[in-house]
């Protein structure tokens, strides 16, 4: 029962200073900063390589977040409104920069793929492997994969068809796939 005491309070801190924000408080802004920066430069990393380009990015996103909070309905959570916007700034970021392209696919997509790999990789050897895939196919698989969006949605964000947003996330998953394939080869022969 504590816990969720504790969430309710939580809620109600950030309902009330994010109705401070909108009224310009730069004390409740930087108080919602300090506790959104982490996961959101962490959502902008997932997009662009480059950690100085992705705080930029994040910078730019909390920009909109405050110039646009009078527009958060409370429909959802407002980790979960910042979050698109970062995603939707990361996109903006890596096409002004001309790095995405989505190249028109005629092959088969198999839906029902699945990944039975049993490795143990660490956690920034499988965010290079992410960040080594071409562009089009790490913005599909990130968003699918660890944003949750569906292929629907990435389509139209992206501009792209729903085959096209399949396409690149078979893609990029076979990609993945393969390397930690070979990593996992590598270490059971250094083991043996």
């Amino acid at each position: 029962m504590k816990s969720f005491l504790k969430v309710i309070q939580l809620h109600k801190n950030e309902s009330a200073l994010i109705k401070k924000a909108i009224k310009q408080n730069r004390e409740a802004q930087h108080v919602l900063y300090e506790m959104h920066v982490p996961k959101m430069l962490s959502v902008c990393r997932y997009y662009i390589k480059d950690i100085q380009h992705a705080e930029d990015v994040m910078l730019n996103g909390f920009f909109k977040v405050f110039s646009n909070l009078k527009n958060f309905r409370n429909e959802g959570s407002f980790e979960g409104w910042i979050r698109r916007i970062m995603v939707r700034e990361s996109i903006s970021f890596l096409r002004q920069q001309k790095k995405v392209e989505f190249p028109v696919e005629d092959m088969l997509i198999h839906d029902n793929y699945t990944n039975n790999i049993d490795t143990n990789i660490e956690v920034a050897q499988i965010q290079e492997f992410i960040d080594a895939l071409p562009e089009g196919y790490k913005i599909v698989f990130v968003m699918y994969a660890i944003e949750g969006y569906k292929h629907y949605e990435i389509a139209e964000m992206l501009n792209i068809s729903e085959g096209t947003s399949k396409s690149q996330l078979f893609k990029a998953r076979k990609m993945l796939q393969e390397k930690i394939k070979r990593i996992n080869k590598t270490t059971s022969y250094g083991t043996t």
